[in-house]
């Protein structure tokens, strides 16, 4: 039973819907800026499962909002001071379901890239690793164990897909090939920046950003921003400083337990998407929340 506290779709008939993506609800306010909606969707495997986890897209708009705010000295992010959530949607009873997890941003061009970056030896990268002793074709050295901290974190951009389709690992030169050299290395140059401050953060505050994504955009001067979201426990992998170990996968504060809870059930990993029991949605949601709190206190 979906709780009534969730919201899965939102609705604001008096706004063009642009889209859905996988979480977000993006509408159209005027030619310069956008409203985001985060719903409270979940999405694994690059399948939008059919039930929501409750409260989840207010704890993803209040983490990224923070890490915005933290990380704007590496690079201008796409948050708009004006107009408001109350300028844009007046009616009331219409916001409401809306405030806390929504935002007014820049009417940005996304580049067709996601900018990956891996602190750690896990995932796909951990599978990369065993069976080629690289990881997105960057050799690393020989003897290395799951979980444990590269020596330097590496960017392994992506495709970026559409909802159902799974994202591509590509080279560098693939992505200077899509966007160009310069765009390219400004895309790589600061990924790895905010990863680094990001990383050494949340390390203080009792959270290992093993590895992480990040969108970016450019304006009509071509003068790049980050999007989308940020170091959230949709985009990261997050593990508990005090829990971590060499070796082993660790337990995460992501979305890595419902993964871990899919991969137990019969499914193809295709849509349509297995139905969530209530105690697994509000154990992921409890996992989100606990992130929320370790990183911004709130």
């Amino acid at each position: 039973m979906t709780s009534p506290n969730a919201l899965y779709q939102s609705s604001i008939p008096h706004l063009t819907l642009l889209g859905r993506g996988k979480v977000r609800d993006m509408y159209e306010i005027d030619d310069s800026h956008l409203l985001i909606v985060t719903t409270d969707r979940m999405s694994a495997f690059d399948v939008i499962l059919p039930d929501p986890i409750p409260g989840k897209g207010r704890v993803l708009t209040q983490v990224s909002n923070f890490w915005f705010k933290q990380l704007r000295s590496i690079i201008p992010n796409h948050l708009a001071a004006e107009p408001t959530l109350e300028q844009v949607v007046p009616d009331a009873a219409l916001r409401q379901p809306l405030e806390g997890r929504s935002i007014i941003v820049k009417r940005l061009q996304p580049l067709p890239i996601e900018a990956i970056v891996r602190g750690y030896l896990i995932g796909s990268g951990w599978k990369d690793y065993l069976a080629t002793g690289a990881v997105c074709g960057i050799e690393l050295p020989a003897g290395l164990q799951q979980a444990q901290q590269l020596p330097e974190p590496l960017y392994t951009p992506s495709s970026k897909a559409e909802a159902g389709i799974h994202d591509e690992n590509i080279s560098f030169d693939d992505t200077v090939a899509r966007v160009g050299r310069v765009l390219a290395e400004q895309v790589r140059d600061a990924s790895l920046a905010l990863y680094k401050q990001a990383a050494d953060y949340a390390r203080q505050r009792g959270i290992i950003i093993a590895d992480t994504k990040f969108e970016f955009g450019i304006d009509d001067n071509g003068k790049l921003y980050l999007i989308d979201e940020a170091l959230t426990p949709d985009s990261s992998r997050f593990w508990p400083v005090d829990d971590y170990r060499v070796g082993i996968s660790p337990p995460s504060f992501d979305k890595q337990y419902l993964r871990d809870y899919l991969e137990t059930l019969d499914w193809n990993k295709t849509a349509p998407g297995p139905n969530l029991p209530a105690d697994v949605a509000e154990c992921c949601a409890a996992k989100y929340r606990q992130a929320q709190y370790l990183l911004t206190g709130e």
